[in-house]
């Protein structure tokens, strides 16, 4: 795969980076509606953490697969770099929230790590077939996006609208 097979990729690509910055202001408006309920309740800023991590990561690889003329294996080692990067970071927040015994019900932390681990998978496998030139890269990128605007859709609904239940 060339640089100039992705071409036809572009509007997608730029697509999906609009649609996760979208959910990026989404996420700062529920924040800064809910903030005093955010900050009561322990184990959420970790979850606005994971959630805005989640979306710049969509953000950052669709943009970096928009870089003109990046050859393929650059691509790769930039979206498994990214890829690591938001994976590592939420894991390091999910690990902490464990570790901080909250109270709270098993399911929000289960729930975070599933989707975590759902979104991040399909980039990083993405990354690694990019750095083979196998065609089937944006696809599994596309997965991850889906995934990840998902997860962080998700958390924006929980941070927005559960929090007041």
């Amino acid at each position: 795969m060339n640089p100039i097979s992705l071409n036809s990729w572009s509007y997608y690509f730029s697509t999906i980076a609009g649609a996760g910055a979208t959910l990026t202001g989404l996420l700062f408006v529920a924040v800064s509606i809910n903030l005093s309920r955010i900050l009561a309740t322990p184990g959420l800023t970790g979850r606005v953490a994971e959630s805005l991590i989640q979306l710049f990561g969509v953000v950052a690889i669709a943009t970096t697969y928009l870089i003109p003329g990046l050859h393929t294996r650059t691509l790769g080692v930039l979206v498994l770099g990214i890829t690591s990067l938001v994976w590592a970071i939420q894991s390091y927040v999910q690990i902490q929230y464990l570790a901080a015994r909250t109270g709270n019900p098993h399911h929000w932390i289960l729930t975070r790590i599933v989707q975590t681990q759902l979104a991040c998978i399909p980039l990083l496998v993405s990354g690694v077939l990019l750095l083979s030139g196998s065609p089937a890269a944006p696809y599994w990128s596309a997965t991850g996006f889906m995934l990840s605007l998902a997860a962080g859709l998700a958390s924006a609904w929980v941070l927005l609208i559960e929090i007041l239940r």
